[in-house]
């Protein structure tokens, strides 16, 4: 789920940057500071949208640049265990499948691909059903629930295909149609 959010936040402007527009400028190292940041409550923050700077800026004694109050519009990521989401396969390996969902992929475990056995298939790089022969590959469009979300080392997803309405939605074939 993409969330916008609100901040206020002091902005150091370096000497060699006076003169340029105070704005763009605070936009920039606001979004050096922020972008792919991994916050637990906030998610994954993604960009820097907007900001407000105030023209008068304070200065400190020993320091060159000038600090000015600033509030700005974060766009962040978080997944919700239970969200129900729809993605491009884009990388199918012999333990699963991986969805891109938006700025991260979340992995499909071959055991949650559906309600019958998946083996791999490595001559043509898919996950086939072993009753219904339903193939799943790289392109393909499919639906997943959300059941697993760490962030431990970096932002990682697990997903489910089983249940009412969930997997392969379209083949990578008439996606490009």
């Amino acid at each position: 789920m993409y969330r916008l959010y609100r901040f206020k936040d002091i902005v150091r402007i370096p000497p060699e940057r006076f003169g340029e527009d105070l704005r763009k400028v605070a936009l920039e190292l606001l979004r050096d500071e922020y972008e792919g940041l991994l916050d637990e409550d906030l998610g994954l923050i993604l960009t820097v949208t907007d900001v407000d700077i105030a023209p008068e800026g304070y200065i400190i004694p020993g320091d060159g640049a000038t600090y000015h109050e600033a509030v700005f519009t974060l766009l962040a990521f978080k997944p919700l265990r239970n969200e129900v989401v729809e993605g491009i396969v884009v990388n199918v390996t012999k333990n699963g499948i991986y969805v891109n969902i938006g700025p991260i992929d979340g992995m499909v475990h071959r055991s949650q691909l559906g309600d019958e056995r998946f083996e791999y298939d490595m001559a043509t790089g898919s996950m086939v059903g072993t009753q219904s022969k339903r193939r799943i590959k790289r392109g393909d469009l499919v639906r997943a629930r959300i059941v697993q979300i760490s962030t431990k080392r970096g932002l990682k997803v697990g997903l489910s295909m089983k249940g009412p309405y969930l997997g392969k939605i379209k083949d990578a074939e008439e996606l490009q149609k």
